[in-house]
């Protein structure tokens, strides 16, 4: 079952937040891991920012998160994980869908880190396309607030949805 999650329930997100981004962990550089992945304080500023998270359940434990970060002419997909026990088993797609069905006439945009294969091919398997180095840069100034360290190793998806 998929639901909208508020800030109250900030321990099940960062439950499935700092599981599932383990598989970061000697992936993207050494500077950019911290354990935990994301604090209490960063998943509270990002609902401040107007991100909204939905969460996939199974025998009521969240085990699946996705956001959206809706701007002015594009939304973001933000902070999307699986429980490590539970990935392959199609809630990131369900969750992906779910999106797309809220979603249907915009522009979307998801920046994820280049050395996250697994996670650049769920996006490519799911009509996204890779877009080249110097617009990925454009579009991380433009849209994320991340460190030169994180640009220089992330990439930009992106789909369009309905009319746009």
């Amino acid at each position: 079952m998929i639901n909208k999650y508020t800030e109250k329930d900030v321990n099940n997100i960062l439950n499935v937040i700092n599981d599932a981004s383990l598989k970061y962990k000697g992936v993207i550089p050494e500077d950019s891991w911290e354990e935990p992945y994301m604090t209490d304080q960063e998943l509270i500023d990002e609902f401040a920012n107007n991100v909204r998270i939905f969460g996939y359940t199974v025998d009521d434990e969240l085990v699946g998160v996705m956001g959206i970060q809706e701007l002015e002419d594009v939304t973001l997909i933000r902070h999307a994980y699986i429980l490590s026990g539970h990935q392959g088993m199609g809630i990131g797609r369900s969750l992906l869908e779910y999106l797309f069905q809220i979603n249907k006439n915009c522009r979307l945009l998801v920046g994820t880190w280049e050395g996250a294969t697994w996670a650049v091919r769920f996006y490519l398997n799911n009509g996204f396309f890779l877009h080249e180095r110097s617009e990925i840069d454009q579009l991380l100034k433009k849209y994320w607030e991340v460190p030169k360290l994180q640009m220089e190793n992330s990439v930009v998806l992106e789909k369009t949805m309905g009319d746009n």
